[in-house]
């Protein structure tokens, strides 16, 4: 199948802009900075050649274009057997109920769901009124990349705030948060935060307790995107309940497909006073899945014992390898931190391009060349090394031309 219609899309992975190109990835700009149409490209095999799917390669585009973790297809299997109740009656989700528990405290409720975006949409909905807003950074998944879903399908407010590493501190929440009892603007509620973040960095516990202080004194809750909470705790070292229920937040969407997943995440309610309604807005938000011990049965293998922290402690090991070899190549500038299983590096085009002619990765900030590498559970140290020195051939080259010394 090729790439078609105007800016059709192939091996330049660029986000979120053309209606084609959701199916090949697609330019991701950053806030408010300049887009790029997706133009046509290829997709690339081992050997450069145009075809379909190249089981070898190991891209380096998202953590979603990872497969299933083994232990986790083994799980599914294992749940495959005879009938039991639907919709959640099954033993698989009562176990999900006993190990969320575990790792979260005993008040942590499990709802499991389809995807990350529903996961975020039924939380922050059973959060607000409908008069609610959210308070969010600008570089926010909520914000960038769920195509409205809260405010769509939702019907709330994003309030956003600038947060140049991607991390909300109090100072920046205040913008926001305030017109309280104010019948023109949308009434701020929650405030939601990424962990980790869009922009690969992490929040410590401090960070988010001071976060979820100052929304509480204000007569506000705390949600947590916690699509990568798996690699911000096994950046810091830290138990999941460390990063969530030990510092006060309310609600977390709990992520499992970014972590060897095939698909599910949950919505995870650490304080009952905090939410109304979740059963009932899971069904309306098609995210109540019926032979839902399939989901259950996902999250069981990932978070029952240490799956969800050898899975993340690999990738972000990988993503340190990739910015060690890209620091000791003295050539390009790294644009972010690397906290968790990404690396930002600005790259001169020539050099983009070389490296697309077999990787796929996500343009970030057309403006400045800057794109986003991704490390998965299941990226090795061939598969850096071999990036590495792809890249480490296009500087050489001259492709590198303009390159910048950080």
């Amino acid at each position: 199948m090729r790439c078609c219609g105007p800016g059709g899309v192939g091996g330049a992975v660029h986000r979120g802009v053309s209606p084609v190109g959701r199916l090949h990835g697609s330019c991701r700009p950053q806030g408010r900075r300049a887009r790029r149409r997706p133009r046509c490209g290829r997709r690339i095999g081992e050997t450069g050649d145009v075809t379909e799917h190249a089981p070898a390669v190991r891209h380096f585009a998202s953590d979603n274009y990872a497969g299933v973790h083994p232990e986790v297809l083994a799980a599914v299997a294992e749940a495959n057997v005879g009938h039991v109740p639907a919709y959640g009656d099954d033993p698989w989700t009562a176990r999900l109920q006993e190990v969320v528990r575990e790792q979260l405290g005993e008040h942590a409720v499990a709802y499991p769901v389809l995807n990350g975006t529903g996961a975020n949409v039924v939380a922050l909905q059973a959060m607000l009124p409908r008069w609610g807003a959210v308070v969010c950074s600008e570089a926010a998944h909520v914000h960038t990349d769920e195509n409205g879903a809260p405010e769509r399908v939702g019907g709330l407010k994003l309030l956003t705030v600038p947060a140049p590493d991607g991390r909300l501190t109090p100072e920046l929440v205040a913008r926001q948060a305030w017109g309280f009892g104010d019948v023109h603007r949308a009434q701020p509620g929650v405030v939601s935060l990424t962990q980790a973040t869009e922009l690969g960095t992490v929040y410590t516990p401090q960070a988010v307790r001071e976060l979820c202080d100052q929304a509480h004194a204000l007569g506000m809750r705390v949600h947590m995107d916690g699509a990568r909470l798996a690699n911000a705790a096994a950046h810091l070292g830290l138990p999941l309940r460390a990063l969530t229920t030990d510092c006060g937040v309310d609600v977390l969407s709990l992520g499992g497909t970014k972590n060897g997943l095939l698909l599910g995440e949950a919505v995870v309610v650490l304080d009952p006073e905090a939410v109304a309604g979740v059963e009932y807005l899971r069904k309306s938000d098609m995210q109540l899945t019926s032979k839902m011990r399939f989901v259950s049965a996902q999250l069981v293998a990932l978070y029952e014992g240490d799956l969800w922290l050898r899975s993340a402690q690999h990738a972000n090991a990988m993503a340190a390898r990739l910015r060690a070899g890209i620091d000791a190549l003295g050539a390009l500038q790294v644009a972010q931190p690397t906290e968790a299983n990404a690396v930002f590096v600005r790259l001169p085009a020539p050099v983009a391009e070389a490296l697309r002619r077999r990787w796929r990765f996500y343009d970030w900030d057309v403006t400045d060349g800057t794109v986003r590498l991704m490390c998965a559970f299941d990226t090795t140290p061939q598969d850096v090394d071999e990036l590495l020195d792809a890249l480490r051939h296009a500087l050489a080259d001259g492709d590198g031309a303009g390159a910048t010394r950080a």
